[in-house]
């Protein structure tokens, strides 16, 4: 039987983790890949429902995300002693300061821990590393270079590199096809008609949000920090970075309507660290942009609504 690779990464609508996920599909080249993507509330559930597969060859990559719960911990225990081979590659701040802190006790048979570049590169060039090692040729996987290249430039909001912008808000609404479509793509990054028709759609939907968030802007001071909090309905980044470029010293607090999370920017000259104000609300990331799940809003939502649908009820 063939080796079994399963991979968890952040997705599926993330660039950063998608690309990620493709660059150890094409290293495992002939191998079954089990791809599957996670939010980061959903990752510690997504982790815990994997099992081993007796008398295989099992590897587990899991990629641009990280879990929490002690639970997980133990989970992934036990799936390295059924033999699993863990290898863990991540960029985020929260995951590497519960790491220095020793909140993680996994026995990785490799790991890859850097806040010096987006999850998918780390991958990729620790792949890349094994293959010279291995004195293996793998032109499919080498021809992941450019979209490597766009993920980190997008990721770490550098956007030095034309299209990387526009790549990452076709990730995002091919959604769930991501995966597969960045998968079949060729080396210079060709569109195919579905990626083209997810780019349109895109930016009829960053127009909308914008307008969306304008609507619902609401301004406050905490002592030297202004805090803007909207309203969007997708693409929060893009609106925290348009914004950030008209205010200073700003937090921006972002509730996504269609991920029902809530995503943290911060102006360029900003330098609250938001990964650990994301890590008290149960979230993550990095200090310049991290999230977090509120769910309690829902039901203040809910509660607003059936509040002012009662006033005109007879």
């Amino acid at each position: 039987m063939p080796k079994l690779v399963l991979v968890v990464s952040h997705g599926p609508n993330c660039l950063d983790g998608t690309a990620a996920a493709v660059a150890v599909a094409r290293y495992h080249e002939g191998a079954e890949i089990r791809p599957v993507f996670a939010s980061n509330s959903e990752i510690d559930d997504a982790l815990r429902r994997l099992e081993p597969a007796p008398g295989r060859d099992t590897e587990l990559w899991i990629t641009d995300i990280s879990w929490r719960q002690p639970e997980t911990d133990a989970h992934l225990r036990a799936l390295a002693a059924a033999g699993v081979r863990i290898y863990w590659i991540d960029h985020h701040r929260t995951a590497l300061e519960r790491v220095r802190a020793g909140k993680v006790d996994v026995p990785f048979t490799d790991s890859v821990l850097s806040e010096d570049y987006a999850a998918s590169r780390l991958t990729y060039e620790y792949l890349a590393g094994r293959l010279r090692a291995e004195g293996r040729l793998l032109p499919r996987f080498d021809g992941l270079a450019r979209l490597i290249a766009m993920a980190d430039d997008n990721d770490r909001w550098l956007h030095r590199i034309p299209g990387s912008r526009e790549l990452a808000w076709t990730v995002r609404a091919l959604d769930a096809d991501a995966y597969e479509e960045l998968l079949a793509t060729d080396a210079a990054l060709t569109y195919t008609p579905r990626m083209r028709e997810a780019l349109a759609r895109a930016q009829a939907e960053i127009e909308a949000s914008f307008a969306t968030a304008r609507a619902s802007r609401v301004e406050r001071s905490v002592g030297p920090v202004k805090l803007v909090v909207a309203v969007c309905d997708g693409h929060p980044s893009e609106i925290a970075d348009a914004w950030g470029k008209e205010s200073q010293n700003t937090v921006f607090a972002l509730y996504d309507a269609k991920s029902l999370a809530v995503s943290l920017r911060r102006s360029p000259d900003c330098t609250v660290d938001l990964s650990h104000v994301a890590a008290s609300l149960g979230g993550g990331g990095h200090a310049a942009a991290s999230g977090c799940q509120l769910p309690e809003l829902r039901r203040v939502l809910a509660e607003a609504v059936a509040a002012r649908v009662a006033e005109k009820l007879p």
